[in-house]
């Protein structure tokens, strides 16, 4: 398995900072995130504070950091990236179906909005889950429940389909989701995850429905959950002036570390991010020799 020198987590303008600083340093980079970059930068109207781009709409300011990184050979790896784990002297990244290694990692996921489910994090790792791809396995011939926060999520839905028995899907977005006919679609508000025996029972304003397992399935997972350990303040990662997050090897940028949530804001950090990411990979070398 390849050990990459940094991963950057996240193609937002803090992430594709991060990766373009380290690249320019010789670091063998690992970029996962949207080859669409950000939806929130693609759908910005105007930006008046980037410097060089007065009055720049979104889409256009995403298209030249696009162009940035394919004129230095920076490839983005579409996997979704649930679990990172601190091992020592590296982190294994679970992406998708794979376990990904860096040497150290930048997470520039963003800030996850709203609050966890009541019994979402309770129930974490027993009966409810963040990664369909990672834990349909778990469940084949079993009945699921799939809370998706947006459109993209509704493949995920497609694919424990061919897997479980039953699959039930709740829209957390107002676009008609286009799915399987196996796949129920239930248009009610999802209010909480409780226990209902060997099994769970997703809990909305109407009804409760007993499956198997229950897969929240969002753009982003909370920090403290994606990296056990972390040290987090509400949504937000603790980090230092240099970026560095409560575990060795860690760093965090952009909108994750806080207010302000400004694209200018988040570029900075991002390369501060990375030059502090390579600062500790040279003294691993050192302390190695």
């Amino acid at each position: 398995m390849e050990l990459y020198d940094i991963a950057v987590i996240g193609t937002g303008p803090a992430g594709i900072s991060a990766a373009i600083t380290a690249t320019v340093r010789n670091k063998r980079v690992l970029l996962l995130g949207s080859k669409n970059l950000s939806e929130k930068l693609e759908k910005a109207h105007e930006i008046r504070n980037y410097p060089g781009f007065p009055a720049v709409k979104g889409s256009e300011l995403a298209a030249a950091m696009k162009a940035h990184l394919d004129s230095m050979g920076i490839e983005i790896t579409e996997k979704r990236v649930s679990a990172v784990y601190a091992m020592g002297d590296y982190f294994a990244l679970q992406a998708d179906q794979e376990m990904l290694e860096a040497t150290a990692v930048i997470l520039t996921t963003g800030v996850v909005q709203g609050k966890p489910l009541p019994g979402e994090e309770q129930w974490l790792g027993r009966g409810v889950s963040y990664c369909a791809t990672c834990d349909a396995v778990l469940y084949r011939g079993r009945d699921v429940a799939v809370i998706g926060y947006s459109p993209r999520e509704e493949a995920e839905a497609a694919f424990l389909s061919e897997v479980c028995a039953k699959v039930l899907y709740f829209p957390v977005y107002e676009a008609e989701p286009i799915l399987p006919e196996s796949v129920r679609v239930i248009r009610e508000k999802v209010t909480g995850i409780e226990a209902d025996g060997d099994r769970k029972k997703v809990v909305t304003a109407e009804n409760g429905y007993s499956v198997d397992g229950v897969f929240v399935l969002r753009e982003a997972v909370a920090p403290g959950q994606l990296v056990p350990g972390l040290e987090t303040d509400g949504s937000h990662v603790k980090v230092s002036r240099k970026m560095e997050c409560s575990i060795p090897g860690c760093f965090a940028a952009g909108d994750i570390t806080g207010t302000p949530y400004q694209y200018i804001k988040a570029a900075g950090e991002g390369n501060v991010a990375a030059l502090s990411a390579v600062s500790y990979l040279d003294q691993l070398k050192r302390a190695k020799a």
